[in-house]
């Protein structure tokens, strides 16, 4: 639940809103609220993770830290070929060729 605050103060403060401005826009009445939530005092239950999250611009799954960007990694050794695309079939068959090799090593 860590990551929900975090990302909560992160993610108003990259959009330069105040935490007045962002408890009007999530339904509390003053930023004392906000101050607590974002010190991770506060449960928010899941009505409210909605609602931060379309007042910051984001998903609740990116608001909870579940949907973390991760950079593209070749998962197979057909991501490094030159953009050809090959069949399942075919991919299974370089796999296993793969394999073979590493095991002559």
């Amino acid at each position: 639940m860590l990551d929900l605050y975090k990302n909560i103060k992160k993610l108003r403060l990259e959009l330069g809103l105040s935490q007045d401005s962002l408890a009007k826009m999530t339904g509390y009445t003053d930023r004392s609220s906000i101050t607590k939530i974002e010190k991770g005092e506060v449960d928010l239950q899941q009505s409210k993770i909605e609602l931060f999250a379309k007042a910051l611009h984001t998903t609740p799954k990116k608001l909870m830290g579940w949907d973390k960007e991760e950079p593209d990694k070749p998962n197979t050794i057909a991501a490094h070929f030159d953009g050809t695309e090959y069949t399942e079939e075919q991919i299974d068959r370089i796999k296993a060729f793969a394999a073979f090799i590493k095991s002559e090593q």
